[in-house]
């Protein structure tokens, strides 16, 4: 039986108890700023309390889920919060999926109520006739379609649940599942539980140096755990989130200044993109102390012209996946500043945070030394309970206590570890391995690309072969030898791409907003026998 939050005592420190924690401590503070609206935590904390007695009045039951597929609004973040309220498990659904998949992760968590925007109703439509549900609130401002109920109606009519009586049960319970864009499967809907998104929050709060006066802009759709990674953090440490529903570069720029925004993430193709606009020389970005980034290669060159106008910006580079619940590592500042760029960290993923272990460890599982190259592992409370209905899965990648995350790197002697390539992108040309992770960085110091993606193509000769697919930046005209004498300036010539292909539209984006390898590879693999796509 679930006991309430007055019963439990300190048996168990949920989700539910932080939420409630901020609103006592700083209820008349800004919380949340979106397009539409400006909610103090005591208005957050109403709003959410009302949605989730809505939802107990529309027959959820507690471990029951809940989805929600939506744009950024102010809506997500009581979403959040409301549904563990009662007992409820969220699912955040992907926007980007096609009605299949979305109707097929319906199906797997057997969700029976669903949240949605009007800017997603014709893709739920179309997810409705394949997975019809039980209840669906519709979120305005047009008017609400017949078989749906109004969300904010709803809530007013609501009374909000005193928080006193929030259910606990245990810091173990799942209170959320995210799932993994599925590119080698099914979509897999990875377990969160009370414990992984408070020590994921609190640890990465303090690794950056988060505090109440943080301020932090949201670009990164909350439907991806790399958004939750950074929001979740920022509001445990009483801070502010603002929302912007999709990257612009006008308008990020136009509400750093206004909002004065402090923290942000940022992928490089983001940063040159506000570099070359005209705004980034008016706009005053003064406040902006904290630039979150991964995913790929940060170019010195990039992060020494940005600071022209970022001079007070720290650049910390961060590492996490879903099943880790957001970030688990993140490199101190110190090793971005521009005199010491030189020190080789600057591209690296840090060392662990606090509240968990990282290791390297070789095929037979042993951990391998200083130096040594293998599947870099996790452990500890920030790493998921499992995968939702996929026990064989779990055990696959949850083997003797460490999430085995599939990627190849190494550890310096400062205990800083590097990532070389996903195990699955790892090219073998002609009996080499190649790291398409480090040809992908040599390009990326070449002036004028925007995005590059490194595979390896079949080759009669060799295997495999190095193939390289670049977007460069708009006026931009890459010159393929001239790119190729770069890289071999700075890598072994085995390593260098042995072909290009230069596009000028942008390259496709996996479901997590990610280069879609698999998609890249697929038209050069299809018919062979090969690894994965």
């Amino acid at each position: 039986m679930v006991a309430s939050a007055s019963e439990s005592g300190a048996r168990a420190f949920s989700f539910t108890q932080a939420f409630r924690r901020a609103c006592q401590t700083v209820g008349d503070k800004v919380a949340v700023v979106d397009a539409s609206a400006s909610l103090t935590w005591n208005q957050l904390g109403d709003r959410s309390r009302r949605l989730g007695a809505a939802l107990q009045s529309l027959g959820m039951a507690t471990g029951d889920r809940v989805a929600m597929l939506a744009n950024n609004c102010h809506q997500y973040i009581e979403f959040y919060f409301g549904v563990p309220c009662v007992g409820g498990i969220f699912v955040p659904l992907n926007f980007r999926l096609a009605p299949t998949e979305l109707a097929a992760i319906l199906a797997d968590s057997d969700t029976r109520i669903l949240i949605v925007d009007a800017e997603n109703l014709e893709l739920a439509k179309q997810v409705l006739e394949l997975r019809p549900m039980q209840q669906v609130l519709f979120i305005g401002p047009s008017p609400t379609p017949p078989g749906m109920r109004d969300y904010e109606d709803a809530i007013a009519r609501a009374t909000p649940l005193d928080p006193a009586h929030d259910p606990v049960a245990d810091s173990e319970d799942v209170v959320c599942l995210f799932y993994t864009s599925g590119s080698t499967g099914r979509p897999k809907g990875v377990m969160h539980t009370h414990s992984n998104l408070l020590c994921s929050s609190l640890a990465f709060a303090a690794q950056i140096g988060l505090t109440d006066q943080s301020i932090a802009m949201i670009m990164s759709p909350l439907f991806h755990v790399g958004a939750a990674g950074l929001c979740l953090p920022v509001l445990h440490a009483l801070g502010c989130i603002v929302m912007v529903p999709r990257f612009e570069p006008a308008k990020v720029l136009e509400s750093i200044e206004t909002h004065g925004i402090t923290v942000m993430t940022c992928v490089p193709t983001m940063l040159r993109m506000m570099i070359d606009h005209p705004d980034m020389r008016r706009r005053k970005l003064s406040t902006m102390t904290t630039i979150l980034y991964g995913s790929s290669p940060m170019p010195e060159a990039l992060v020494l012209e940005a600071r022209e106008y970022l001079a007070d910006a720290r650049f910390t580079p961060c590492y996490g996946m879903t099943e880790s619940t957001a970030s688990v590592s993140s490199l101190p500042p110190y090793y971005t500043r521009p005199e010491n760029w030189a020190l080789g960290k600057a591209n690296s993923i840090g060392r662990s945070l606090i509240a968990c272990e990282m290791a390297v460890l070789d095929a037979e599982e042993n951990k391998l030394p200083t130096g040594r190259t293998g599947e870099i592992v996790v452990r500890g409370p920030l790493v998921m309970k499992g995968y939702w209905n996929n026990p064989e899965l779990t055990a696959q990648t949850l083997r003797n206590g460490w999430l085995h995350t599939g990627d190849l790197g190494y550890m310096d002697e400062l205990g800083i570890f590097h990532i070389v390539d996903r195990l699955k992108d790892m090219i073998i040309a002609g009996g080499e391995n190649v790291y398409s992770a480090e040809v992908e960085a040599a390009i990326y110091a070449y002036p004028g690309i925007a995005q590059c993606s490194v595979i390896g193509v079949p080759d009669e000769k060799w295997g495999e072969a190095v193939h390289a697919v670049i977007c460069p930046s708009p006026g931009i005209v890459i010159e393929e030898a001239a790119l190729l004498a770069h890289c071999q300036a700075r890598i072994a010539k085995y390593k260098c791409p042995r072909s290009f292909d230069i596009r000028t539209e942008s390259l496709p984006l996996s479901g997590a907003g990610k280069i879609d390898k698999p998609a890249l590879r697929k038209p050069h693999w299809e018919g062979r026998k090969s690894k994965l796509i």
